[in-house]
């Protein structure tokens, strides 16, 4: 079940009224409503898949208390690296056995060797990545003695399948969500009102930017052999909005949406495309996944405490994994080594905790410094979106060996021109949108809020009216293929 569908506009005011007008005040009730609600979100997309889901869940529950339970460290380390390798194992099976197979068979041919590897034919069950990373972050903090292990099975599960963020994240914490799941939750009409405000700007950031960007970017990438080097570094462009108001407006949807019934999930994204340097941008992209990294990786690794090569080592360390997270490429693992030389000034000046604020704040405007800061910043990471977005590291060659060729300096080319003029304009106006709201948590969060009531209505209909122009041809989230 997609948010941007009509399923998901019947399923959620389905479930909100029965939360909150039979279920409320009855905290048990609640809980096993959003935990079957949560499953059916879950299966409507591949009911097989439920059973890995709960396999893992059931796997992370009994863990928890075994390592709770356990009368020696010996014991406790024991269920701990257990539950570690299983759920890598099945992430690894469903998510790497082809690519590393392939790989395989690729190194074996060029040195003389012959070999047929056995590939999986199946599809990447949706969500594995983020309900991995959740149980895992749950047994880690269990085995460290920061929580303690959840008795109650329904808490739990719901934890780690709470719908909004089942299958793109914000990848939560236990230490975080169990805790809101305990408490006892009563409707609040302003949190819920800037919940739907949340859900609408969301929406708007996906169909109206990331959908429309997503077709000239499908375009230009997928023949990219035919364009000129202006169309492909236009290209380049119209996926960085892509992925960027796709992703956080997934991630605006499931926080709205989580809002609506009193909780609060972590933040995902904080206008990263105005970050100064790239250490700034990670503190602002994908938060809760780099926040994990740098949890629990980084941290372990050593972090920055053992002097320059082991902050650098570290750095590139987790970076790969990043890169190799999102996907079996080796394209992905360029991308996150490209990243990793990127924020290499930052951490080797140490002035990778520099920029704390958000750019310009209580000001209208950058300084011309500031400017210059944010387009460099911003066109390295277009650069580095194009391993991202490539098919392989030859389509990725290709690209960009053509992209900086003398056609860079001509026209763009479009089969449709008038329609890449309005895309074009939509992602100034976004811009401008999000660079008046920046220093809120999402760009109209308080954004007209001292205006009269029409003119402010007028934009929230405006807005409204957008995403359904616009709603016709929407396409999946694209982090559901990690």
């Amino acid at each position: 079940m997609l948010f941007n569908s009509i399923e998901f506009l019947i399923f959620l005011p389905t479930v909100f009224i029965i939360y909150w007008y039979l279920a409320n005040k009855n905290l048990k009730f609640q809980n096993r409503l959003l935990f079957l609600a949560s499953y059916f979100f879950y299966a409507c997309w591949d009911w097989r898949f439920l059973f890995l889901l709960m396999f893992s869940t059931l796997l992370d529950y009994f863990t928890g208390l075994k390592m709770q339970k356990a009368g020696s460290l010996k014991i406790k380390r024991i269920w701990f690296w257990l539950s570690i390798i299983i759920n890598l194992g099945f992430l690894g099976v469903f998510k790497y056995y082809n690519f590393f197979a392939e790989s395989f068979a690729e190194f074996s041919s060029q040195i003389g060797w012959k070999s047929s590897p056995v590939l999986l034919n199946v599809i990447l069950p949706l969500g594995i990545s983020f309900y991995t990373f959740h149980g895992l972050s749950y047994v880690i903090d269990v085995y460290k003695g920061k929580i303690k292990a959840e008795s109650n099975f329904v808490d739990y599960a719901l934890f780690v399948s709470f719908f909004p963020l089942l299958v793109a994240g914000p990848i939560e914490r236990a230490t975080h969500l169990l805790p809101q799941i305990k408490e006892k939750r009563v409707f609040d009409y302003n949190k819920a009102v800037d919940g739907l405000r949340q859900v609408l700007w969301g929406l708007f950031k996906k169909i109206v930017i990331a959908d429309n960007c997503a077709e000239f970017a499908n375009q230009i990438f997928n023949h990219s052999a035919d364009m000129n080097g202006s169309t492909l570094a236009l290209g380049a462009v119209f996926f960085a909005f892509q992925i960027y108001g796709d992703f956080s407006g997934y991630s605006d949807i499931a926080l709205g949406t989580a809002r609506l019934f009193g909780f609060d999930l972590l933040r995902n994204f904080a206008f990263p495309y105005f970050s100064r340097d790239f250490a700034e941008f990670w503190r602002r992209w994908h938060i809760s996944l780099s926040s994990w990294f740098k949890d629990y990786l980084y941290i372990p690794l050593g972090g920055s405490k053992g002097g320059k090569w082991m902050r650098i080592r570290n750095t590139f360390i987790i970076f790969i994994v990043s890169g190799f997270w999102h996907g079996a490429n080796w394209t992905f693992i360029v991308w996150g080594l490209l990243n990793a030389i990127f924020i290499m000034p930052s951490i080797l000046m140490k002035t990778n905790r520099k920029n704390l604020e958000i750019v310009s704040k209580g000001r209208q405007w950058p300084t011309i410094r500031e400017f210059l800061q944010i387009l460099i910043t911003f066109g390295l990471t277009v650069f580095a979106w194009i391993f991202f977005r490539a098919e392989n590291m030859t389509h990725a060659y290709q690209y960009i060996t053509e992209m900086f060729s003398g056609s860079l300096f001509t026209i763009p080319e479009f089969a449709e021109k008038k329609k890449a003029v309005i895309t074009i304009l939509l992602v100034i106006i976004f811009i401008l949108v999000e660079w008046k709201g920046r220093e809120n948590q999402y760009a109209i969060e308080k954004l007209g809020l001292h205006w009269r009531k029409p003119l402010r209505y007028a934009m929230y209909y405006a807005i409204i009216i957008s995403v359904f122009w616009f709603g016709g041809n929407t396409e999946q989230f694209i982090y559901f293929q990690f």
